[in-house]
């Protein structure tokens, strides 16, 4: 056998040798478009996680949810679906931080006389919002609103499920509020603000009428009601012939005004105290390993640098 021959008979039994990449060419993989399975852990459903993120409450994360809005995996959302801390949520261009490593925060804010309670006014006056401090990955909602010439009390969360439950009209939440007239009520009009009033927008009623003092023609009243209709105190006194010349709201629901925080500052509750109100609202708190607020974080119109008014 030839020299030649030997080396044919070697080379076929060796097996092949794989050809080298050309490097002109590219490679590409194949993507999986569908959504990642959720990883080990707890799931929970697509709005009441971004419910929890503030952006809205869960009815309002329903309505985005079917429009199409939000998407999850790079994928359109769908209602019901259920997602865990390690999936991509979008909203939008922004992603949606779903990791559940921000708590809830709540501060409550005394609103001066002057201030609107929008971040959009074509009259471009003055808002409590910017009064506030910026909250990460998130932004502030208001529970409840004031109107222009009245102060007193507002609460602001980054959680619109604890919004949204503080505001229901089935959880039949308590509003107090100091109110001075020009005049004095009668007992019978007393009585007849607690039996209820015909208004414009439907029946008004007081849970709570009570005179609290005054001087000369100006009187002061305390009131309770458990609606949040547009300037409802006021038009209630009104449908009687008496203007209101103040009106502050000093509790909403289980939290009262604090009596150190005056006009244009603003407070946060604790963690312990925002779990507190979370339970009293039927909500399971989250939990956090987040530190607690610190005092020296309590402050309020570091822009305008201005002296709070007087009470």
């Amino acid at each position: 056998m030839t020299r030649s021959r030997k080396r044919e008979i070697a080379n076929a039994r060796k097996p092949d040798k794989p050809k080298p990449a050309d490097p002109r060419r590219r490679t590409s993989k194949k993507i999986d478009s569908k959504p990642q399975p959720v990883a080990n852990g707890e799931t929970q459903k697509l709005q009441k996680v971004l419910a929890q993120t503030g952006i809205g409450s869960r009815r309002k994360m329903e309505e985005l949810i079917e429009q199409g809005l939000i998407k999850v995996n790079g994928q359109v959302a769908t209602l019901g679906m259920r997602v865990s801390s390690v999936d991509r949520v979008e909203f939008g261009r922004r992603r949606v931080d779903v990791s559940g490593g921000e708590i809830t925060r709540v501060i409550l804010y005394h609103k001066p006389e002057g201030e609107i309670v929008s971040r959009d006014d074509p009259k471009e006056r003055q808002n409590v919002f910017s009064n506030l401090p910026k909250p990460k990955n998130a932004k502030w909602i208001a529970i409840g609103r004031l109107d222009f010439n009245t102060s007193g009390l507002l609460i602001f969360t980054t959680s619109g499920e604890l919004a949204n439950r503080m505001m229901h009209p089935s959880f039949d939440t308590e509003r107090e509020y100091s109110v001075r007239i020009f005049g004095q009520l009668t007992s019978d009009q007393m009585n007849l603000l607690l039996a209820g009033v015909e208004l414009s927008d439907g029946h008004g009623q007081f849970e709570v009428c009570e005179a609290i003092g005054g001087e000369g023609r100006n009187r002061w009243y305390r009131v309770i009601v458990k609606e949040g209709r547009n300037r409802l105190v006021r038009r209630m006194f009104e449908s009687l012939g008496y203007q209101v010349s103040r009106l502050i709201r000093i509790r909403f629901g289980g939290i009262i005004l604090p009596p150190r925080l005056t006009r244009g500052k603003w407070l946060e509750l604790k963690i312990g105290e925002v779990t507190q109100l979370e339970e009293q609202c039927g909500i399971e708190s989250k939990d956090s390993v987040a530190q607690p607020v610190k005092p020296e974080q309590r402050s309020s119109r570091d822009k305008r640098k201005t002296k709070s008014r007087p009470d």
